[in-house]
């Protein structure tokens, strides 16, 4: 059995290399399964992610969330361009030293807005990553598994090998494992 910190760990680090640790391997349980026998599998990781039922709607979510982010953007900017334009209408009838402070109050303002919006942007960008980790934790046992089916020792990143056989990668039965195991994922997300 693999430890699940060590996994995680691993995989932040290198990126390309799944390594778990097996316990009683048998060739003949593979074959019956249907699963191809190999000590060595390959896997497209980013499409574990965005093709899996929990990647979709973990990109359904921030695009939405994206939206109305993006929405929120233009009306402020619209805002800020009607402001900037009374202000400068207003110029020519007030004294420059009066002007100034407000003029230097709206630019205050715009880089307070601007700070707002970049950390709402770096949030849901933060809120994407952390369900990337909860999905490689909750997908752990499910190549841990099909690594036992196939008589694997490792899963290597498909797109880090230089020469393979179709037939090591496991990608698309991960999906659909990994989609019975653990659906799309809403209810693993933290609190």
């Amino acid at each position: 059995m693999i430890r699940r910190a060590t996994f995680l760990a691993f995989v932040q680090s290198v990126g390309l290399v799944y390594a778990l640790g097996l316990v009683g391997i048998t060739p003949g349980a593979a074959q019956q399964l249907g699963t191809v026998q190999s000590p060595i599998l390959t896997v497209e990781s980013e499409r574990l992610f965005t093709q899996s039922a929990f990647g979709t709607r973990i990109a359904q979510e921030v695009e939405a969330e994206s939206a109305v982010l993006a929405a929120e953007n233009r009306r402020i900017e619209a805002e800020l361009m009607e402001e900037e334009r009374l202000l400068t209408e207003r110029r020519a009838t007030m004294d420059p030293d009066a002007f100034r402070a407000l003029a230097d109050a709206f630019d205050e303002k715009v880089q307070e807005i601007r700070r707002t919006q970049d950390g709402k942007a770096r949030t849901l960008a933060q809120r994407r990553d952390n369900d990337r980790v909860v999905f490689l934790q909750a997908i752990a046992p499910v190549l841990e598994q099909l690594m036992r089916d196939a008589g694997a020792a490792v899963i290597l990143e498909r797109g880090s090998v230089f020469l393979s056989l179709n037939a090591t990668d496991i990608t698309e039965q991960a999906i659909e494992r990994i989609d019975q195991a653990i659906g799309d994922g809403a209810a693993l997300r933290p609190e």
